[in-house]
């Protein structure tokens, strides 16, 4: 039986075995890279408390508890009711200093983060809510501009659980057909003007995220506005605050 010749080996060029090993170096440099970040960033979410820390937030949120039925005591003038029936809310404030029961008027408002703000139909209810949470919101009339600013830059829909932007009038329709509200300029028209579907247009509405301001427009105070701080009714000044966190 005859022997077999001996295959040659494929010739690769010396330089494409440099590149191979230099992408491979590369990679690994990578992945080493990516697991240490993410290593630093899990490091850096958790963060062990001393106990004074658990004393001090359990102290802010007794001392918050009890300023809360202190305001819920004052009772509700005529002329705390506001001039206009729309009202533009904004979180302002609002972490580890709460008590639970302000937590909960804050979600029922649909402000679960800070510097989000909402539409809301001014009534007996919504002002008791906003009494109760006043150090951690700022609220106001807003006019006709900064309702059309607000619903086009930052305008957010939520159907059937997803989030879209409002660029599409068939959403709108599809959503909102059944209540005569087929595109933007209804939805508009609607909350400016506080109509008969003014609930649903703003539940069909997500709560808009604002952007952080300047520490010269919000300065982190819980003092009411008018007494030269942050929280609390800012009547048609709510709409110089809008057009610099839109």
């Amino acid at each position: 039986m005859a022997e077999e010749e001996p295959k040659q080996l494929n010739f690769v060029n010396e330089i494409v075995l440099k590149k191979r090993k230099n992408n491979e170096d590369w990679a690994n440099r990578r992945k080493e890279q990516l697991e240490q970040r993410v290593k630093k960033s899990k490091s850096d979410n958790f963060v062990i408390k001393k106990p004074e820390q658990f004393i001090r937030e359990y102290r802010d949120k007794e001392a918050d508890l009890i300023k809360m039925k202190h305001r819920v005591k004052r009772p509700v003038k005529a002329s705390m009711f506001p001039q206009s029936k729309l009202l533009f809310v904004i979180r302002i404030q609002g972490k580890n200093d709460m008590c639970p029961q302000t937590r909960k008027h804050l979600y029922s408002l649909r402000l679960r983060r800070v510097f989000t703000g909402v539409f809301v139909k001014a009534n007996e209810r919504v002002l008791e809510i906003l009494q109760k949470v006043e150090p951690y919101v700022t609220y106001g009339y807003p006019n006709l501009k900064s309702v059309n600013e607000l619903i086009y830059k930052k305008g957010l829909a939520k159907v059937n659980k997803q989030v879209f932007p409002l660029t599409d009038n068939n959403i709108i329709e599809q959503a909102m057909g059944e209540h005569k509200i087929i595109c933007i300029e209804d939805i508009v028209n609607e909350i400016a003007n506080v109509g008969p579907h003014f609930k649903e247009v703003c539940g069909f509405l997500c709560p808009f995220n604002l952007n952080k301001p300047d520490n010269k427009v919000l300065q982190g105070k819980k003092k009411p506005f008018k007494n030269g701080g942050d929280s609390g009714n800012r009547e048609d000044q709510i709409n110089e605050l809008i057009s610099k966190m839109n």
